[in-house]
């Protein structure tokens, strides 16, 4: 199922209601592309590594890197994210965790263990309404994610494909740091891509279970 949809779209449909046919993200990674130039010209952000469990290159070309997406047992920042693989944007709840640090200005500045989620409140404009927040070093979020331009939802897989918006607060840390001299709220800096691993969960684990037992019977 590949989808286009717009950001009013995604919060008329996004209403919480209970899943028929429900998969829980398990794993996965999210790949990013960032514009560097652009980073570094308008938010004085100079790129000067990555921690050692990032994965490098990503799936969006040799400049890109990916972030693994943590389990839902995960000690820390577990992954949450669940849907209806028959009606995502009328289903889909949680968040999406990552694991990975990126540093800039030679380590002094630092972002990571990545976050995305949902809000209805930040819908307006390019806004999906979701969000990429950083929970290492600047905890704050980061981007608003732009209306996917690419949304493909099966019971085995997620992807997501969308633009990269600097959101009102990194625009203001920015600003406020002396790294920015104008307000970089909206700018694109950069692309993202969820491709997330899902299992069944709830009634069809049930259904999986049944069967398993009527197979041990035989």
């Amino acid at each position: 199922m590949m989808i286009r949809v717009s950001a009013c779209a995604m919060v008329a449909l996004a209403s919480g209601q209970a899943l028929a046919n429900p998969v829980d993200i398990t794993g996965g990674q999210t790949s990013v592309l960032l514009d560097t130039d652009l980073l570094a010209s308008a938010a004085s952000l100079s790129l000067s590594g990555v921690s050692g469990d990032v994965i490098a290159p990503g799936n969006l070309g040799s400049g890109s890197v990916a972030f693994g997406i943590t389990p839902r047992d995960a000690g820390t920042l577990p992954t949450t994210f669940s849907y209806d693989s028959d009606d995502f944007l009328g289903s889909f709840s949680g968040t999406i965790e990552h694991f990975g640090s990126v540093f800039f200005n030679n380590g002094t500045v630092e972002v990571g263990d990545f976050t995305i989620g949902f809000d209805a409140s930040r819908v307006g404009g390019d806004r999906s309404g979701f969000f990429v927040a950083s929970n290492a070093g600047i905890a704050a979020i980061l981007f608003d994610v732009g209306t996917p331009s690419v949304l493909d939802v099966t019971a085995s897989s997620l992807t997501i494909g969308a633009d990269l918006l600097v959101s009102s607060e990194f625009a203001g840390f920015l600003q406020a740091n002396g790294l920015a001299s104008a307000d970089l709220t909206g700018a694109d800096v950069g692309d993202a891509l969820v491709q997330a691993v899902p299992a069944p969960g709830g009634v069809a684990m049930l259904v999986l279970a049944g069967l398993a037992a009527v197979r041990r019977r035989r």
